[in-house]
């Protein structure tokens, strides 16, 4: 049954319109960014299809231009598409962290971060370098590693935290594996951290830590 046939409440555009995109399940937004389906398929049944053969969203969206050409009902349009879509949700959130802006909350900064660091599959180390007044200076990616991890030099984050004049920092990193749980050494690795750059008067405002879908904050567990 094609979807202009079902209810209208179960559509998913009109579904997004009357209860809000946070209703919607991954296949009911992937369905409104295809748009179409293919013979026999709608839009929602392939959405369901190509996320069971990757293996789910953060696969689909991370796949190469290759493999997601290659795949029915997907093609070099809708992958411009995809690519251009999540570049302006990059730079949406990005405007949190672009130089003067004042991060309100953690949670600005985390949910960068997230969308940042999120399908990347090597492990990033990156800093965000604040003024006394949380004003963002700068953001970098300092220390890239392998699936595993990534050697981190307390003397190379202190010698940028004084490039930038910074008064405080938040440090921040991605796990590969896709689960946010802080490591023993991503602990100890913190203190170490929070010690050297006490020592030139900058404070460590938090360490965050993403996954696949969920980050995890040093400050919030009480970690610092």
């Amino acid at each position: 049954m094609p979807i202009t046939d079902w209810p209208i409440a179960e559509r998913p555009r009109a579904k997004l319109l009357i209860k809000g995109s946070e209703a919607l399940s991954d296949a009911e937004l992937l369905a409104i960014f295809l748009r179409t389906g293919v013979a026999g398929k709608t839009a929602v049944d392939l959405a369901r299809e190509l996320l069971q053969r990757f293996g789910g969203l953060r696969e689909l969206l991370a796949a190469s231009r290759e493999v997601f050409c290659a795949t029915p009902g997907l093609g070099e349009a809708k992958y411009a598409q995809l690519q251009a879509a999540m570049e302006m949700s990059r730079r949406h959130l990005g405007e949190e962290l672009r130089r003067g802006a004042t991060l309100s909350s953690a949670k600005d900064a985390e949910n960068y971060l997230h969308v940042r660091l999120g399908d990347r599959e090597h492990e990033v180390f990156c800093c965000v370098f604040l003024d006394n007044r949380h004003r963002v200076l700068a953001f970098e990616e300092l220390f890239h590693g392998t699936i595993n991890g990534t050697a981190v030099y307390s003397r190379e984050i202190v010698k940028r935290a004084l490039f930038h004049n910074a008064a405080a920092v938040i440090l921040a990193h991605n796990h590969p594996s896709g689960v946010a749980e802080p490591s023993q050494a991503d602990e100890v690795l913190t203190a170490r951290l929070k010690e050297a750059l006490g020592l030139v008067d900058v404070r460590v405002l938090d360490h965050v830590v993403i996954g696949d879908r969920q980050t995890v904050s040093f400050s919030e567990r009480g970690l610092l």
